[in-house]
């Protein structure tokens, strides 16, 4: 038996080291870290149970060469909890996918959904190993099996980018619910080396799939990182948030922050005149607890916000347009955003707030040729589709269809009320008494003192007063009262079954 258990002992010392040492010492050279010492940092100390240590290629000669299989699996906490993770080794095969790297993935996966824990994925390589892959017999091996195209959102899919990724860290990314990327690494459907023989298109990994092209054109990505400490860092920040699987709330989190707190600052900071811009993230950081948020796709879409944060030790989703950006107007970009983080909202039972300050959405033939009718109204449906707990906070403007978009009276908030600066109309005072007395303007004797009557006509129209006295909207609300109106209201809406939603929106794609 002592013989036997040496063998063991020595069997597994060396798949621990990967693909040797000289590999992982060419990674520290770098200033990086190997796949075990990701798993160490992110991963409370000692709670590592690894699943398939002694797993290798099935491929004739490789069974030596291959530790792993180049993917490391097993089980975990984070602060506690219980996760699922796998660890993409770049020492072995240059972190290629084998056959018996999928059958680990996929078990992995199986096992994440089958007993409702998260699941991290800590990513790079080089995408399929030719070998493994070549013949009708390899690619017919090698889809993806339904299981993992079914996925559903049943549990929280957290991936972060670690090195230059390429093929399947590429899928497992883009159908994660939350994406981190350390700077200086390349994301895509293949590596320049393979672009350019298949199409002839020389091309750098920074160009072709680098943290500025996530982060300012596919929005595939919601987090950058300067280096992996901190992409570990947001790994275990947005896992904080989030519920273990679907069928659960997201943890509570203690505070001694005041829900009743009043905010006078927030009356200096908004101003009332409607062409002045200010900063929403202040808005929300002295409205939520501790000033705490955790802020999704902040490089993308800019003219709208989404944090994660927490009112009274709840977690809740805060969409909140931008006044720096665009005057607050959305985009194609802002609506594929909005879409992507209802969805996560709904399907991990995250209340929902909705800050208003729109002039509405932003019109051109460019947004046209990017289907801009299209991404408001998938907006709007997956927003109608949602069934958290809805609360909508017009902060000023609110402005044409964007008014629904933002969770309007017709769009199942639970509650939705006004500060007194607020303006609600179909479209903006200038715009619409151009469009609709331009006419009549033109052929006045005194047009500029006729335009100043028409305009305060048109701002009495257009305040909450009126909306709020044929009881369309909830209340008129005090700016200081923001954060306790919250409390309160959360804590109503989350009474009978918590934030939990009927999940509509867990079967939809993680891309629009």
């Amino acid at each position: 038996m002592e013989k036997l258990i040496q063998e063991l002992q020595a069997k597994k010392e060396t798949h621990l080291f990967g693909g040797g040492e000289e590999k992982q010492n060419r990674l520290h050279d770098q200033g990086l870290y190997t796949a075990r010492e990701r798993i160490d940092k992110l991963i409370d100390p000692g709670s590592f149970l690894e699943v398939g240590l002694l797993a290798h290629s099935d491929q004739e000669g490789s069974e030596s060469k291959s530790a792993t299989d180049g993917i490391i699996t097993g089980l975990a906490k984070i602060n506690g909890r219980k996760v699922v993770l796998q660890a993409s080794d770049k020492t072995v095969f240059a972190g290629t996918e084998g056959m018996v790297y999928f059958r680990k993935s996929k078990a992995i996966h199986d096992y994440a959904c089958k007993r409702g824990f998260p699941l991290l994925n800590l990513m790079e390589g080089g995408g399929l190993r030719m070998p493994d892959g070549m013949g009708s017999d390899g690619i017919s091996q090698l889809l993806f099996p339904d299981e993992l195209l079914l996925h559903n959102r049943r549990i929280p899919m957290i991936t972060g980018i670690f090195g230059d990724s390429f093929g399947g860290p590429t899928w497992t990314a883009v159908s994660s619910d939350f994406v981190t990327q350390v700077k200086g690494t390349s994301m895509a459907v293949a590596g320049p080396r393979m672009l350019e023989v298949a199409t002839g298109e020389k091309i750098s990994n920074n160009e072709l799939g680098g943290w500025e092209i996530h982060a300012n054109h596919t929005g595939q990505v919601d987090c950058f990182a300067e280096n992996e400490d901190m992409n570990i860092h947001h790994l275990k920040q947005f896992l904080s948030y989030m519920p273990d699987n679907g069928n659960e709330e997201p943890p509570f989190k203690e505070t001694k922050d005041n829900p009743y707190r009043k905010i006078s600052e927030l009356i200096d900071i908004v101003p009332t005149r409607r062409q002045r811009a200010y900063d929403m993230k202040k808005v929300i950081r002295l409205i939520v607890d501790d000033g705490e948020l955790f802020e999704i796709k902040e490089l993308y879409g800019t003219a709208l916000i989404t944090v994660l944060a927490r009112i009274n030790g709840r977690v809740v989703g805060i969409l909140a347009n931008q006044p720096l950006k665009f005057a607050g107007a959305a985009g194609p970009k802002e609506c594929e955003k909005a879409t992507e983080f209802i969805c996560l909202c709904d399907s991990y039972n995250i209340p929902m707030i909705f800050l208003h300050d729109t002039p509405g959405f932003r019109v051109s033939s460019d947004a046209e040729k990017l289907k801009m009718p299209t991404k408001i109204m998938v907006w709007n449906q997956a927003l109608a589709q949602s069934t958290v707990p809805k609360i909508s906070i017009i902060i000023r403007k609110s402005i044409g269809a964007a008014f629904g978009n933002m969770c309007g009276p017709t769009m199942g908030a639970d509650f939705v009320v006004a500060w007194p600066t607020a303006e609600m109309n179909f479209t903006g005072p200038e715009v619409g008494i151009n469009v609709v007395y331009g006419r009549k303007l033109q052929l006045s004797e005194n047009p500029q003192e006729e335009r100043q009557e028409l305009l305060k006509s048109w701002s009495f129209d257009s305040s909450p007063y009126k909306a709020a006295g044929k009881f369309l909207i909830d209340d008129v609300i005090d700016p200081r009262d923001t954060r306790k109106f919250l409390a309160q209201t959360v804590e109503y809406a989350c009474a009978k079954n918590g934030a939990k939603s009927k999940r509509n929106l867990a079967n939809w794609p993680t891309g629009y």
